[in-house]
């Protein structure tokens, strides 16, 4: 999808979702974009109670369990990340601001709650070999720390209370790596 026809898309999306007073928070790469330039994407990620799906039925479901669903409106691919998962519920309520974006105020996920986001989905997407994605989120985790410097310390708490303890060494493994990037990065720079 071209870049003009996603942003039409996404358009149509919110004014849909202001019409039937859906509760929603952005997410994801698009979410992203409200807080750094760069980022490429082809959908858009909400975070969503799954009641809000029956009134929704311009959205057609692909596939669907317990934690998550993927459909298409029009032709955009949505991926809807359900509240019936602990830590999307806990994002949703705790992690979200009112964000300008287009022509809409938007509830999108924090800094912090887009970190958690990510750093909740690596363990697995590790596990699944996704070379690809994993590249992408682990990049967004170092882009928003770079730029934004956010306290890891609770966001390790409260990954703690959904992740076992396998995949919370990963996580901190994945931050150390970031931060050691972003030190070097920015002594490069203070030499220059």
């Amino acid at each position: 999808m071209k870049a003009d026809s996603l942003l039409a898309q996404v358009e149509q999306l919110f004014n849909l979702l202001e019409s039937r007073k859906v509760d929603y928070v952005l997410v994801g790469g698009i979410a992203l974009l409200t807080y750094v330039e760069g980022r490429n994407t082809q959908d858009i990620d909400l975070i969503m109670a799954l009641p809000s799906l029956s009134i929704l039925p311009e959205i057609k479901i692909e596939s669907q369990d317990m934690y998550y669903a993927r459909g298409n409106f029009g032709e955009l691919q949505i991926d809807i990340l359900l509240t019936e998962n602990p830590l999307f519920a806990i994002v949703e309520k705790n992690y979200t601001i009112i964000k300008q974006f287009m022509d809409h105020n938007i509830r999108c996920a924090t800094v912090e709650g887009l970190i958690l986001l990510k750093l909740f989905a690596l363990p697995s997407l590790y596990r699944q070999g996704s070379f690809e994605r994993v590249g992408i989120y682990e990049n967004d985790i170092a882009t928003l720390m770079y730029a934004f410097n956010p306290k890891m310390k609770p966001l390790f708490e409260e990954l703690g209370k959904h992740l076992n303890e396998t995949d919370m060494l990963e996580a901190r493994k994945i931050i150390a790596d970031v931060e050691t990037r972003i030190q070097r990065f920015r002594k490069a720079n203070k030499r220059l």
